[in-house]
Order: structure tokens, then sequence, then C-alpha cells
């Protein structure tokens, strides 16, 4: 049932199998992004107000807490591409009603299912590197995947802005649904089926074996740790990140998309390095670097903080240098995580990001919560973040003590 070769030469050295897979990954930050800038107009046309008109980010964000898990059970079940087409069809579906909705009521319900189905994307498009790959190899193939999916941040608010001024709020969210669409074509035409499906019991108690398996493993509950903190402090910036730079520190909101496009282009500088450091570092030493970056980031926000005064540039820079070392500790991190489950990838790969999400909106919503209008508060949770990575990463022989384990000779299909 398992095959014997580290890695499925053909899928992995296959462009558009990697972009495909990349695109999935983006799938949430695509949707999110893009339809940002139609908010306003969006607000007016549907006769509500602003913080309820700005509920379609957490709708959508809820949803992909909920879908994960059923995503990653299904597909351990019946295989990768089954779920990956029903959830992909779901979220298409619902991208259209939204496209076309005359109400808020409806615009956010069909956000919640749209989140809902995007939910098998970035949950199955990791489970497939760990059924081909594992070790470095996974590690080479998550930091490309990361790298188109650091573009997402960079370039969506503009398009989305684009289409708003040229066919109203509703055509960001049109191009979300033709984007799905394309999607279940993208996966039609670019990927196989990479798990051999196990439905042996009821759900409920696979699912309940799988959540057993995944927490009996110290090294998955590492990784586990190191991907989970690190968006409670960049999510926390991001919520506050316009008040920042506009109301603390005086900027335009056009110089603030520009500011902001900094930190989306250094998320992308780090997966850049770290595809570059892969071949080279152990996965280990490789999270190391990324997490003393961020300790070296956040002991400079935390000292700005206790000022309550500090040049923008500085505090901007301390900021884009945590986002540069992210990439290079999750997608290390996630590979160490799943490495030793190629059995319930899918399951594991849904534990990690619902927990991931509902911390990074916990981020989110705390940081708006304490912002009060100073630097303090602003920076205060990002520069804790990266302190508490330090410590995990430093109590790692209380936690997973022992060798890393890669099982490369347990990959779900040749």
């Amino acid at each position: 049932r398992y095959c014997t070769r580290v890695m499925n030469p053909t899928l992995v050295t296959r462009r558009s199998f990697i972009l495909t897979l990349g695109l999935l990954t983006a799938m949430a930050a695509l949707t999110i992004d893009m339809s940002l800038p139609a908010i306003p107009d969006m607000v007016r046309s549907l006769a509500t107000d602003l913080p309820k008109g700005q509920l379609i980010v957490g709708a959508f964000m809820l949803g992909m807490a909920c879908g994960q898990i059923p995503a990653g059970l299904f597909s351990d079940r019946l295989g990768r591409l089954p779920v990956l087409y029903a959830g992909m069809s779901l979220f298409a579906v619902a991208a259209t009603v939204a496209a076309i909705a005359q109400s808020i009521d409806v615009m956010l319900a069909a956000r919640f299912v749209q989140g809902f189905g995007g939910a098998s994307a970035v949950v199955l498009s990791r489970a497939i590197v760990r059924d081909i790959s594992s070790g470095k190899d996974a590690a080479k193939l998550m930091s490309l995947m990361t790298m188109i999916f650091t573009v997402a941040p960079v370039v969506a608010p503009t398009i989305g802005a684009l289409l708003v001024a040229q066919w109203g709020w509703r055509a960001p969210f049109a191009a979300i649904a033709g984007g799905g669409m394309l999607m279940l074509i993208g996966i039609r035409s670019n990927l196989l089926e990479t798990r051999t499906p196990d439905a042996e019991g009821h759900p409920l108690r696979q699912l309940q074996r799988s959540f057993a398996e995944f927490f009996s493993h110290r090294q998955s509950i590492f990784g586990l740790l190191l991907i989970v903190v690190p968006p409670a402090g960049f999510m926390s910036v991001i919520a506050v990140s316009a008040a920042l730079a506009v109301e603390i520190y005086g900027f335009s909101v056009q110089a603030y998309g520009l500011i902001f496009a900094c930190a989306g282009l250094s998320i992308l500088a780090g997966s850049i390095i770290n595809r570059l450091l892969v071949p080279r570092v152990e996965l280990v030493p490789l999270i190391g670097i990324g997490i003393a970056l961020m300790a070296i980031a956040s002991a400079q926000l935390l000292l700005a903080a206790w000022m309550n005064t500090a040049p923008f540039a500085w505090v901007w820079a301390c900021i884009c240098l945590f986002f540069f070392a992210v990439p290079i500790v999750l997608s290390n991190a996630m590979v160490l995580a799943l490495d030793p489950l190629p059995r319930i990838a899918g399951v594991a790969s849904s534990i990690i990001g619902t927990i991931q999400n509902v911390i990074g909106a916990s981020g989110a919503i705390l940081g708006a919560s304490i912002y009060d209008g100073t630097l303090r508060n602003a920076v205060l949770i990002i520069g804790g973040a990266g302190f508490v990575m330090l410590t995990i990463f430093l109590l790692r022989p209380l936690i997973c003590g022992g060798p890393i384990v890669h099982h490369p000779e347990e990959l779900a299909r040749d």
C-alpha cells in the first residue's frame, strides 16, 4: 500500500503540478485580500454599515476553520481528488452567490460556505506534499509552494482595487468565483490521486484514532507549536497596520498600500532564501535560524513598545524582519509535523490548519481590541510572539527529545 521511494520524481518536478498546489494554498489569501477594496462600495450598495460589512473576512475565516477537519478526514477515507473536487465546487458556487448577493445576510452566509469549501484547498495541498515526499524533499516542495502563496498578499489587493474601479464592487467577487472554476480545471489537468483510500470503520472512530496518533508523536506536537504561534503575532499587526501607519505616523492611505506591500515582499524574500537554504541546512537548524530572526525583531519591537515611541522606519523594518522569518519557520515546521504521519496526512494537516486559523484570528481580534492609538499596544503581541517561539525552540529537548523522524519509506503513492 505504501511505496518505498523517497519521492515521486515525475510529480514533484512538473511545474504545472507545483503551480496548482501553490495556487490551492493561496486560495484563502487571494479570496480575502482581493475582496477588501470592495467593502466600502458593497456596504453602501447593500444598505448596511462598515462593521457588518467587514464581517465578510471573519465569515470566510470561520468557514475555513470549520471545514478543515472534515476535509482532512474524508480525504484520508476517500482520496484527495474527490474531496478537492467537492470542496472547490462548493467554493465556486458559494462565490457566485456572493457575487450576486442582494443583502448582507446572503453575502455573509455565502462567504461562510465559500470558506468551508475552500478549506479543502489549503488542507489537501499540504497533505499531497506529504503523500509524495518527506524530509528535505518535502521542504523543497513546500518552499516552492510558499513562494507562490506569498505573491497573493502583494498583488491581490491591487487587482481587487482595479476591478472595483473598472466594473464596480461585485467584480472582485465574480473574479474569485471564476478563479474557483479555473482551479477545478487545474485540478483535473495537473493533479493525480496521491492517496490510497482507507474507509475502514466509522468516520468518527477513524477521526478519534487519527487525533490520538497525531498527539502521540512529540515531533508533530513540536512542529505544531512552531506553526501556530507566529500567526498570532503577524495577524495582530495586520489587524492594526492601517491605524499604525495612518493614525500614529500620519501616512496617507495610498502610502499605506506601498508600506504593506513591503511586508508581503519580505515574506516572498524569506521564501526564496528558504528555498536556497533547504538543500544545505538540516530542518531543525534552519528553523532555528528563522526563530533567531524572529527573536531579534521581537526584542526590538518590545523595546519600542517600552519606549512607546520610535522612528517608523525602524518599527516597520523589524516587522518586515519578522515577516521575512515566517516562511523559513512555517514551511519547515510543517514538514517536521507531518513527517511522522504518512497514513493520516489529511487529518494531521487539518488539525494544524484549524488551530493555526483559530490562533491567528484570536491574535487579530486581540490586537484590534487592545489597540488604543499608541505604538505600545500596536506591537506588543508580535513582540511577545517572538519570545514564545524562542522559548518553544529552546525547550525542544523536553518537548521532542531524540532524533527527527522522516519515514521516507512510507509514501502514499508511487
